[in-house]
């Protein structure tokens, strides 16, 4: 394999126009190149994708990519192939001949990345095809997800294990994360029969990213104090998709631009939202954990959680989407006293008592009229909300019951996701210029398909029937009806837009009273949750030690300094400040600002005093509203 470190950058240069990698891209690149399974931790935004891409289109064969997000695999397959790369993808929610297409065209040597749920990983039409592949290597993305250690173990990734031994023996593997534990770091290799111990890491560290925690009752009040405070783009966390709306809307009659996201909105919505946000026209995004993953924006100078997060980990990749460009951000943490209790009850959501679990199984398969020893690989669509209003179920515990079952390999149950319509040609080039259709709306989509669309003959393609329709000039229900005429006649298939969640049976329906639930899925699983909730408290209530050391220690760097930016440090300044030292720099600070408003380095630069004090004196004022900003973000007397 080609081990010079020039050849990648030449590749990296001609499809992604950087002329450099980042810190530890490369090592992992070379490392990739030479053969060895590799484990990279790098952090959000780190650029991960480019650690595999670019050694991919150096090497024979497809580079098969395992990821359990299916929104962002689309993302990275819409990604490459615009920049033509030839990529493809198979989830759940593809028809059967859809699948297969993708999978013969990487034997054939169409695609050089073919990327795949992990459920999809154990069917028998995978492997059979695998079988028949040429593989560069197989790449392990949101690694920690194999690890029943991590915060979001998920069993089919236990299935990569036996991919391996399908694959010629100096396959190598790479995995990849953003977040993993001392322990998780040793399960991933372990769990992927590493043939050596490989691991780049980059410190957790975020020298730029200054991590508060703030006690408050009011926390929409507060968020706008914050975001007075700290100009710039920001991102506010919320746990459920209605207060996201609430809490943009709050914004909005505040006088600032904001707007909302989360998983149930449209592809079309999402897009408009995102790009509204990254070009800065909206400041503001109040968000779900849906939103962020794949979002290259560096300059985000701030992230506030109103609600806590579940895990350390999961509050440590949101927070770090702050400061990506290394200048100064924050990560805010609202805390209450309700939120400890709140946070308590997840637990029991989360993990509903066992007899529920068999119950909401027995349901599903009467929901779907399915019998006792059938089902397996079935299909289906699936609304939670319609599901739990048929048998009066609660949604949370509900929800959660599905995900164990999930976890026990009894179904899968897919992220809402939007699947845009898709096309293929049935017949082949040549046969469809002698068709006669009589019908000169065919003949018009046709040729209008065949101009906007490639590869349609080799595989299925997504259209838009919106485009068709309006360069037609005709109505949309039109195009529609068109296009499952031309199927029904055997020319096309063509598979509608459909928006959805799926529910798959990964077994035969059985008694449930005989279904098993063993310790790994729930009282090991139940156990682990609870110590990362506590993790979470323990982060959220303490008040006398750095915040970042705290993390950092949690992530296995036990030995960090104390920050100096984080809210517990500049208490401990504060504290530190002799008291007539702070009341001779607070009139100065007045005396200065009676003359004209500061921002904040200005006026550091015009005390006379060391900057650690002047900082420390300044936000204390700030904090107790001795100062405020002005509408140019400057300090001015209230």
């Amino acid at each position: 394999m080609n081990t010079d470190l020039q050849t990648y950058k030449n590749i990296l240069q001609q499809y992604w126009g950087y002329t450099d990698f980042r810190d530890l891209q490369d090592k992992i690149v070379l490392s990739v190149a030479a053969g060895q399974d590799t484990l990279g931790l790098m952090p959000t935004g780190g650029g991960k994708s480019i650690t595999f891409q670019v050694p991919a289109m150096a090497m024979k064969g497809v580079c098969i990519v395992v990821t359990p997000l299916i929104a962002l695999m689309k993302d990275q397959v819409q990604n490459l192939r615009s920049r033509h790369i030839k990529a493809t993808a198979i989830y759940s929610g593809m028809t059967r001949d859809e699948i297969i297409i993708a999978l013969e065209n990487c034997i054939l040597g169409g695609y050089k990345f073919l990327y795949v749920s992990p459920e999809r990983l154990a069917t028998e039409i995978f492997l059979t095809k695998l079988k028949q592949m040429t593989v560069s290597f197989l790449v392990v993305d949101e690694a920690h997800c194999i690890s029943q250690w991590g915060y979001d173990f998920r069993p089919p990734y236990l299935r990569i294990a036996e991919i391996r031994k399908l694959l010629p023996e100096n396959t190598p593997v790479l995995a990849l994360t953003a977040t993993a534990t001392p322990e998780v770091v040793n399960d991933i290799q372990a769990k992927l029969q590493f043939r050596k111990k490989n691991v780049f890491q980059k410190s957790f560290e975020r020298k730029n990213l200054a991590y508060v925690v703030k006690t408050v009752d009011d926390k929409p009040r507060f968020l706008l104090n914050v975001l007075n405070g700290v100009p710039g783009s920001a991102i506010v966390y919320v746990r459920d998709r209605q207060k996201t709306k609430e809490i943009a809307q709050f914004l909005v009659q505040n006088e600032m631009t904001a707007d909302f996201f989360h998983a149930g909105l449209s592809n079309e919505a999402k897009d408009r939202k995102q790009e509204a946000w990254k070009k800065g026209a909206c400041r503001v995004m109040v968000a779900t954990n849906a939103f962020g993953m794949g979002i290259d924006k560096p300059d985000v100078r701030l992230v506030v959680h109103i609600d806590l997060p579940d895990s350390l980990e999961a509050y440590f990749q949101e927070a770090g989407r702050a400061g990506r460009d290394e200048q100064k951000a924050y990560a805010v943490l609202l805390f209450s006293k309700a939120d400890s209790a709140k946070l308590k009850k997840r637990i029991f959501d989360s993990f509903p008592e066992k007899d529920r679990i068999r119950r909401t199984y027995e349901a599903l398969g009467n929901y779907f009229q399915v019998a006792e020893g059938y089902g397996l690989d079935a299909v289906y669509d699936f609304s939670l909300a319609s599901f739990c209003s048929v048998f009066r179920f609660p949604i949370l515990p509900t929800y959660s019951a599905l995900k164990i079952l999930q976890n026990a390999g009894y179904i899968e149950l897919t992220e809402e996701q939007d699947n845009a319509s898709r096309l293929i040609f049935t017949v082949h080039r040549d046969e469809l210029y002698k068709i006669r259709l009589n019908n000169p709306a065919f003949d018009n989509i046709i040729n209008l398909v065949l101009r906007l669309y490639t590869g349609l003959f080799t595989d299925f393609s997504r259209i838009d029937e919106g485009e068709i329709a309006l360069r037609l000039k005709m109505p949309r229900q039109e195009v529609y009806e068109s296009l499952k005429e031309l199927s029904k006649r055997g020319i096309v298939k063509y598979i509608p837009a459909k928006k959805t969640p799926f529910i798959v049976f990964t077994q035969e329906r059985q008694d449930h009273e005989k279904i098993s639930i063993g310790k790994e899925v729930y009282e090991k699983r139940k156990e682990r949750f609870e110590k990362r909730i506590a993790s979470v408290l323990e982060y959220a209530e303490s008040e006398n030690i750095c915040r970042n050391k705290m993390l950092l220690a949690y992530f296995g760097e036990k030995n960090a300094c104390d920050c100096g930016v984080c809210d517990v440090c500049l208490k401990s300044k504060r504290e530190t400040l002799k008291n007539n030292e702070f009341l001779t720099i607070r009139e100065t600070v007045k005396n200065i600002l009676q003359k004209q408003p500061l921002n904040i380095q200005q006026l550091v630069d015009t005390l006379k005093f060391e900057e650690e004090k002047s900082l420390s004196a300044i936000r204390f004022m700030i904090d107790n509203e001795v100062l405020v900003y002005d509408e140019d973000m400057n300090l001015s007397l209230p």
